[in-house]
């Protein structure tokens, strides 16, 4: 087999260059809480899911207000940002999505990110690349990443084994689950190092294709 049956997309930080976003909306969120937010404390919550994020952002803030409150100001204020910033694709991601779509694969969307936010953010990415064949959001799973879970739904909806999916992460969340599920996995290493066994890791998907990405798990 010289290219996987599936391409399963991490969003945040792989896709999309929109990890700043989420920043944005962190630090406006815990500025109403009298908490500065840093880069420490987004490479902590790097790869989510949200209610982790928000108990940590609770933790932090010290405030009367609940991780469950929390979380919803959070998407509230990403949500805003993905409809009036500009979308900013990662180094190599948008080719090799259209790729995938010209040779037929599908490809699936499999993120942390709540459905709310996800089909916001999911009708402006098709206005360049056309429609994904699935997406799998953080509140569509009984168990986000780490675990396999979200990775082994995004197979089943495409009808694709799990080893012959080939999966794309920049997290260690993330790469974590890609793995536990059985994919064969790319780290694009990002704002954190991955060390996870089995993992190929990259610093970039420029000059890369779908074969060729493929081609680096029979060497």
């Amino acid at each position: 087999m010289t290219k996987p049956k599936a391409l399963l997309l991490d969003l945040d930080g792989t896709l999309l260059e929109s990890e700043k976003l989420w920043l944005t909306a962190e630090r406006r969120v815990m500025d109403n809480y009298g908490y500065s937010w840093t880069p420490a404390d987004q490479k902590h919550c790097l790869g989510g899911p949200l209610e982790r994020v928000a108990t940590y952002m609770e933790e932090r803030s010290n405030s009367a207000a609940s991780s469950v409150v929390i979380g919803e100001e959070l998407l509230n204020a990403v949500a805003q940002l993905f409809i009036t910033e500009e979308i900013e694709w990662r180094p190599g991601a948008q080719a090799l999505v259209e790729q995938a779509h010209q040779l037929g694969i599908p490809t699936v969307i499999v993120t942390a990110t709540w459905r709310s936010v996800l089909d916001t953010v999911m009708a402006r990415m098709t206005e360049s690349v056309g429609n994904f064949t699935h997406s799998i959001a953080g509140d569509e799973v009984q168990n986000s990443k780490p675990h396999p879970e979200p990775y082994l739904q995004a197979a089943i909806s495409v009808g694709v084994p799990i080893a012959e999916c080939l999966a794309i992460e920049d997290s260690p969340t993330g790469t974590l689950s890609a793995a536990a599920a059985g994919a064969k996995v790319i780290a694009v290493e990002h704002l954190a190092n991955i060390d996870v066994e089995g993992v190929v890791i990259l610093k970039t998907l420029v000059g890369q294709d779908i074969e060729s990405l493929w081609k680096l798990f029979s060497d």
